[in-house]
């Protein structure tokens, strides 16, 4: 199986993948499907150059996606992508289905905080791997 890597640079936001990943749901869906409770939290990454947005761009045709339907129309659907984090800890990039998403933010969670497991803050470069 090929492997696909994109880098990017750590970087702090709004909070709202915070809010996003401690809903019940969405707790108990990744836990399903991704066979691990994520940390109720995400960490952002930016990708900052035309040849890493087009190598997430083909990862989002070639990677089968996980779906994380919503229990209402309240909610936004989303889709998450499996990971290998620094080639350390496995997790997923979780991708909002909503009008005007940045299309340079990856959203990464995993079942421990990031930052502290791997010793990373905002400005680091991290490095994910996707199966493809």
């Amino acid at each position: 199986m090929e492997r696909r890597k994109l880098t990017g640079v750590v970087f702090s936001d709004l909070g709202q993948g915070a809010m996003f990943m401690s809903l019940p749901w969405v707790q108990q869906t990744l836990r399903e499907r991704l066979g691990f409770s994520p940390y109720p939290a995400t960490l952002n990454v930016r990708l900052d150059s035309e040849k890493e947005m087009g190598a997430w761009r083909e990862v989002k045709r070639q990677v089968e996606a996980i779906d994380i339907p919503p229990p209402d129309a309240s909610f936004c659907r989303a889709r998450c992508f499996p990971v290998e984090i620094e080639g350390k800890q496995n997790g997923a990039v979780v991708l909002p289905e909503v009008e005007g998403y940045p299309p340079d933010k990856l959203e990464v969670v995993a079942p421990v905080r990031i930052k502290d497991e791997l010793g990373v803050r905002d400005g680091d470069r991290l490095t994910l791997e996707f199966k493809v």
